[in-house]
């Protein structure tokens, strides 16, 4: 694996660390590709039961690698897209596993780092931590999924204010609004992070990876529809040999 992106699994989590810190985590084409194949390892790894992503050092993630655009304009497009293709390809592939994901926002968070520290499930975030759209301020439209998600965990009229003037926010807010799940000190973020491990590998795997993909599909479905793949789910879940564990361990314990 390329040290732009490194895995570290202890214990049923895997931990991935955006790995450029004296360029802020800037996304690359050796990034990208590393976000990509790194995404795949953890989905299709049985002993991962959540993934974690972070960055060294200061920033979280600066977004994509403004260098790497001004060294041949005439060529900038074709850079951009050889950084979206993998770099999107292992976004979905994270935000479709069946596993939670927990972002730890180390540092402040601009363009494509946005979109990467809003795709948790869980999202913690330092105080150290800010959050900037920054597309606009180089002529630039938003890519890594910044433009899906902004509008549903923020809402609509946040999102077009970040989006369009690049305001920055601080932590407070976004956790007042919904981008981030909780805020802690530089010194405590680990531990806040590890709380949440703690209930995530408590839960039965195929019960996360159903209700994951349930939330995610939530705001884009019809009720008819997400009624059917609730009703699929559950009665999925219960016919499944870990959810008939789950059950009757519930008992046990009740007992």
């Amino acid at each position: 694996m390329s040290e732009r992106v490194l895995i570290e699994v202890t214990d049923g989590v895997a931990r991935l660390t955006l790995n450029r810190p004296d360029a802020a985590n800037a996304i690359d084409v050796p990034m990208a590709d590393a976000i990509m194949e790194a995404a795949v390892t953890v989905a299709e790894d049985r002993d991962v039961r959540a993934v974690v992503l972070t960055g060294t050092g200061r920033m979280f993630c600066a977004g994509g690698d403004i260098m790497a655009f001004a060294q041949d304009l005439d060529q900038a497009h074709a850079v951009i897209a050889r950084i979206t293709a993998p770099l999107h390809a292992g976004i979905a592939r994270l935000a479709t596993m069946d596993k939670p994901l927990v972002m730890l926002v180390n540092g402040p968070a601009a363009g494509a780092g946005l979109g990467l520290a809003l795709l948790g499930d869980i999202v913690v975030a330092s105080t150290a931590a800010h959050f900037t759209s920054a597309y606009t301020a180089i002529g630039m439209s938003p890519d890594a999924a910044t433009s899906w998600l902004l509008p549903r965990v923020a809402g609509l009229r946040r999102a077009q204010d970040m989006v369009l003037t690049n305001r920055r926010v601080l932590p407070e807010e976004a956790l007042a609004c919904g981008m981030v799940t909780a805020v802690a000190a530089p010194d405590e973020v680990e531990t806040v992070v590890a709380s949440y491990l703690d209930k995530l590998r408590a839960a039965p795997p195929g019960a996360l990876g159903v209700s994951r993909r349930l939330l995610a599909e939530a705001l884009s479905s019809g009720l008819s529809g997400h009624l059917e793949r609730e009703a699929a789910g559950i009665v999925g879940r219960a016919g499944s040999d870990d959810g008939k564990a789950a059950i009757r361990g519930f008992f046990d314990r009740k007992e």
